[in-house]
């Protein structure tokens, strides 16, 4: 393959993927997000991980900027998760005590 097949095959990949997983989470019930979220942390970090071998593989500087973004975004994506699970875990505990900031 080319290098320009290569490129819109990859973006092409990118915008099903996006796609998909919109109609795949449009369609779960609200009551349903978090839990599945908290479930689907590791998933999360596996991107990251793949983000970050993408981008130590990189040769362009189009490559190494669009592995770059997505560190980033996979590393917000991985702290989103579990700062709101915490949250959400907070509003279950049933021993009444506040949590520490960081505990």
């Amino acid at each position: 393959m080319t290098d320009v097949t290569t490129l819109w095959a990859a973006v092409y990949i990118v915008m099903l993927a996006a796609f998909t997983g919109y109609i795949v989470i449009s369609r779960v019930p609200v009551i349903l997000h978090t839990p599945l979220m908290s479930g689907s942390n590791f998933i999360h970090g596996i991107v990251l991980v793949g983000a970050m071998v993408a981008l130590g593989l990189a040769t362009t500087p189009l490559e190494q900027t669009l592995g770059f973004i997505a560190v980033v975004l996979g590393a917000a994506n991985v702290t989103g998760g579990y700062i709101v699970t915490e949250r959400i875990l907070q509003i279950f505990d049933r021993s009444g005590k506040k949590r520490k900031k960081g505990a």
